[in-house]
């Protein structure tokens, strides 16, 4: 997909993933550390790298796998464009459905729908982006007034924000280029920070992840909405330069 200056590579029938996100040329997502195991049980196993979308969870639960069902499913594509896609995907575990539509102008929008498929019962409406953008030595991330500068080598650590406390954030590296991240804070009202400098086997990533649950998995202290058979939730998330 091309649009302005944005360029985007996905993989549909890996998990519907943005492989590439690239601005002027520019590579924003870290491209992982050469492996690419669809098959594998866990996430990192699998190939970190690129913008995935985790539902229904993040964290392994008993019924669960790592980082949810939707990196490991294909995608089916609704309806493509140069500078427009709509895919979708359900789960198998849990009966949810996922449309993304995608379309990239000055900035490159996502606008979700998450279903509940099933025929009887509640659902938790889960949902975490996960862009991995690349980590770079001297850049900076701003998230709710805090300016985070470095981190330590071979390190990786996540913090979550107090819900509703922000719906944008910046990441900016050394050579000047910068995006922001905003997002629906009306429904994703959570949002984690992931950095990993050169931990899990080498990774160097930074993960912006709004959700529209908190502690990274339906069952938390701060759950996502309950959707009944055949509701809808609905919101966006846009990536724009700086």
């Amino acid at each position: 997909m091309r649009g302005g200056s944005w360029a985007i590579e996905i993989l549909p029938a890996r998990g519907g993933r943005i492989r590439s996100l690239k601005h002027d040329g520019v590579e924003l997502l870290d491209q992982g550390i050469g492996i690419d195991e669809p098959g594998a049980s866990g996430f990192v196993e699998a190939g970190a790298f690129g913008w995935d979308e985790l539902v229904p969870t993040v964290d392994a639960t008993e019924s669960l796998p790592d980082h949810g069902e939707a990196w490991r499913m294909p995608w089916k594509v609704e309806a493509s464009s140069e500078s427009a896609c709509s895919m979708s995907c359900s789960g198998r575990v849990a009966p949810w459905g996922l449309r993304r539509d995608l379309k990239v102008g000055e900035a490159v929008r996502a606008e979700y729908t998450l279903t509940n498929l099933g025929p009887s019962g509640a659902m938790p409406g889960y949902w975490c982006a996960h862009p991995l953008f690349r980590y770079g030595d001297g850049m900076e991330i701003e998230i709710a007034g805090a300016r985070l500068m470095s981190f330590a080598q071979g390190k990786s650590g996540k913090f979550f924000l107090p819900r509703g406390e922000t719906d944008r954030a910046r990441v900016r590296w050394a050579s000047g280029l910068g995006v922001e991240v905003r997002w629906d804070a009306s429904v994703a009202q959570y949002c984690g920070v992931w950095i990993c400098n050169g931990d899990l086997g080498g990774y160097r990533q930074v993960a912006i992840e709004p959700a529209t649950g908190g502690g990274d998995r339906p069952d938390s202290d701060e759950p996502p909405p309950q959707l009944g058979p055949g509701e809808s939730l609905r919101w966006w998330l846009e990536v724009r330069s700086l």
